[in-house]
């Protein structure tokens, strides 16, 4: 039934009460440089505030033999992250409500260029309503906003009536297996909320990503002699040539797919990084380029990586030096299908109903055409997952920034969406 709309009010003024050490947590949280492999202490920061809370907690890592044996796992290479995963578990005194797992991630892409920042990247510097630093928007404002919409229930005097897990998870921007290894290791729920910096708009549906390296390999010679050597470099640019006629390609089927037809570009490729060569003075003789690219809900991983893989070596048929010296591929990071909400799921319709008691607005639909872990739930569990969060500017950016009062209405409405999601039970003595 319809939450009480004192309660409402109750749950919403009691946001607002813990809304500056909710912030004060966000920055916290900003401090930690958590770079992909890095993020061993802002975990230990994460379990510690679980426990503080009377929470049972679960600290453990990803198994990289059950992520390679799923589908949805990329490969375990060097550089993956080896910090945990951490869980925060409440259990309700009976059985009654509707379980939920509440996600967020604490790794950040890395912040380039520290001159280019306004302030210092993992410096959380408030200016009007805008909460700077890396990480800020994605995703620590909605990892907190997990933990403080809890708490909001906790400081009137309850908690949710059904079981709530908090998880913390690592490499959601390199690969997905954090989340992954989550579902292996056994979390499930009747619902999943992931509040991933969305503009106060839900994910309606999601492209899938690979990740990929093209490694070129030319014939070195003196530049006196250049005509007589290969450039690998240049035979690079020809094969991402290539790669953006697939990714035209791909462009162009997306007529008459619900929630891609009327985007213009809804799959995008990325060269990500190129390196190559060892002397300004030599013909080089390697090059390699990260890149990465989307795929359609329904499409498997597996069918778009053979793809890809076709696509260059179609073109290396066709390149005079190329033929003789086929580039190579390999994936070594993201090897995700995408998915579709369906509408008209209980779970959505107690979040639109929070979302318009906390913002006064009806809640309304995106596509995401990048990365969400709520993938893994959708697809693999088969419950409604949710992804919703704040507004924000620039993330992956320069001066990346969340909307401070997003996030409070953000946290009401999460708060509102838990407490009807799984009922609500007077705080254990103690709790």
């Amino acid at each position: 039934m319809p939450l009480d709309p004192a309660l409402a009010d109750r749950i919403a003024a009691s946001v607002a009460h813990g809304f500056a050490e909710q912030v004060a947590h966000t920055q916290a949280l900003v401090r930690f440089g958590s770079t992909r492999g890095a993020e061993h202490a802002i975990q230990d920061f994460v379990l510690g505030a679980f426990r503080a809370r009377g929470y049972a907690t679960e600290r453990f890592a990803i198994d990289a033999a059950a992520i390679v044996g799923h589908p949805g796992g990329a490969r375990v290479a060097d550089g993956h992250s080896e910090a945990p995963i951490v869980a925060g578990l409440h259990r309700p005194r009976g059985v009654g409500g509707r379980s939920l797992i509440l996600q967020a991630h604490v790794d950040v892409v890395p912040p380039g260029p520290l001159d280019l920042w306004t302030h210092p990247p993992f410096d959380p510097v408030i200016d009007g309503d805008w909460l700077y630093g890396r990480g800020a928007a994605d995703m620590k404002a909605g990892h907190a906003a997990n933990l403080f919409a809890l708490d909001a229930l906790r400081r009137i005097g309850l908690q949710p009536a059904a079981a709530v897990t908090i998880l913390s998870v690592v490499e959601e921007e390199s690969t997905g297996n954090g989340a992954l290894a989550a579902h292996l290791h056994g979390y499930r729920a009747d619902a999943v909320l992931i509040p991933e910096p969305m503009d106060e708009a839900l994910v309606r549906a999601n492209t899938g990503v690979l990740w990929f390296t093209v490694e070129v390999r030319g014939r070195p010679v003196h530049v006196r002699a250049m005509g007589a050597g290969a450039n690998a470099i240049d035979a690079t640019y020809r094969v991402i040539g290539a790669l953006r006629d697939l990714e035209g390609r791909w462009n162009a089927d997306r007529a008459g797919r619900p929630h891609f037809s009327d985007v213009a570009h809804p799959i995008n490729l990325n060269v990500g990084r190129i390196e190559g060569g060892d002397w300004n003075s030599s013909v080089p003789a390697w090059c390699r380029v990260g890149c990465r690219i989307a795929l359609y809900p329904g499409t498997r991983a597996a069918d778009a990586a053979a793809e890809v893989e076709a696509a260059v070596a179609a073109f290396a048929r066709a390149d005079p030096f190329l033929a003789d010296a086929p580039p190579r591929v390999t994936f070594d990071g993201f090897f995700a299908e995408g998915y579709v909400l369906e509408p008209g799921s209980e779970a959505e319709g107690v979040l639109a109903a929070a979302h318009r008691r906390a913002t006064g607005a009806e809640l309304t639909g995106i596509m995401a055409p990048c990365y969400l872990d709520t993938r893994v739930h959708a697809l693999y569990e088969q419950v409604p997952a949710l992804c919703y969060g704040p507004a924000s500017e620039n993330i992956h950016g320069f001066d990346e920034r969340v909307s401070l009062r997003s996030v409070q209405r953000i946290t009401t409405a999460m708060a509102l969406f838990v407490a009807e999601w799984c009922g609500t039970e007077r705080l254990e003595a103690g709790g």
